[in-house]
């Protein structure tokens, strides 16, 4: 195909220097920090589940402080107001009107720490916003500065006080991922670098908000031929069909993965996508959208194996830039 033009060949390298700095916090995870970074050219939101201590909330800090952007953190817990979140109005007696006084969720990226540990009725003051870049108060429409994103953690062993997050807010996050224990080689790195304090205090941003923004104008204009776009209708068709799942994915669903497909293309310095940048994504974007059926969880099922099965299902375009 050539060389990649210069708007794609700066996102790669972009993206690299993104990767490598959020790597001096989360080692031995590069596949886990490309695909968050993804998350974020594709314009989508991020959850983060997994068990305590594997970094969870450092990758999100990490990646909001490679930013030159405002950041905020919320920490969720089960006396949170919604208005805790979104802001309140306030009586301004010297102009006798009420004046909203904007909550922590405006920022460029929001990092919803521990969010199943707040009440449905907070968390539900993140459906429109995630959903939509906006902020409904008192009717006045409140849009949300660009770059914007949600990075949420959460535990899923310890379900004590905690509200499982319903399947519509779920689907609101464009990537779920699992950080993991890293490798013993990269424990003992962790141990050597942060012994002195945690190394996501001394990260200092590489991208201003405006280069962001640039970056994800270009992901927009990366080609994706029709016989992939039929591929990835394929893969979330066969879902809905599966035995094993009570609901397949949707067409939101299909339109993450054309998103986050076009992003991992840019990010590897091509201008179009290929079969592969669907299958790299696939697990990571539509797992977490599929319900499975009782007797499947009872069985040891998962959302992600039953993705895999969908895939290797459906033929691979042979000429997917036709």
């Amino acid at each position: 195909m050539g060389r990649p033009s210069e708007p794609i060949a700066e996102v790669a390298r972009q993206v690299q220097r993104l990767c490598h700095n959020i790597g001096y916090v989360i080692q031995g995870k590069p596949e886990v920090v490309r695909h968050a970074v993804i998350c974020l050219l594709a314009e989508g939101h991020l959850l983060l589940e997994d068990v305590p201590g594997t970094g969870k909330t450092s990758l999100a800090r990490a990646l909001a402080s490679s930013l030159s952007v405002t950041w905020h953190r919320i920490q969720f817990t089960p006396d949170l107001l919604p208005s805790d979140v979104t802001g309140v109005s306030v009586y301004n007696q010297q102009s006798g009107e009420f004046e909203f006084k904007p909550g922590p969720v405006f920022a460029n990226v929001v990092v919803a720490d521990e969010i199943n540990r707040a009440s449905p009725k907070t968390q539900s003051a993140l459906l429109e916003v995630m959903e939509e870049a906006t902020l409904t108060a008192d009717g006045v429409v409140h849009p949300m500065a660009r770059p914007f994103m949600v990075v949420a953690t959460q535990n899923p062993i310890d379900m004590e006080g905690t509200y499982i997050l319903p399947e519509e807010q779920v689907d609101r996050f464009l990537m779920k991922l699992t950080v993991g224990y890293p490798s013993m080689d990269a424990e003992a790195e962790i141990l050597r670098t942060q012994k002195m304090g945690p190394t996501v205090t001394r990260l200092m941003p590489v991208l201003a908000a405006h280069e962001v923004n640039t970056i994800i104008e270009v992901v927009k204009q990366v080609e994706v031929a029709p016989a992939l776009e039929h591929y990835i209708v394929a893969i979330a068709a066969a879902t809905r069909s599966m035995a094993e799942l009570r609901l397949g994915v949707s067409p939101r669903g299909s339109l993450a993965l054309l998103r986050t497909a076009r992003a991992c293309a840019a990010a590897a310095g091509r201008a179009f996508v290929t079969p592969d940048d669907v299958k790299e994504m696939a697990p990571v974007v539509l797992a977490h959208r599929v319900i499975l059926q009782p007797d499947a969880e009872l069985q040891g099922r998962t959302g992600a194996e039953l993705i895999a099965r969908a895939m290797h299902s459906v033929p691979v375009p042979r000429s997917a830039l036709a």
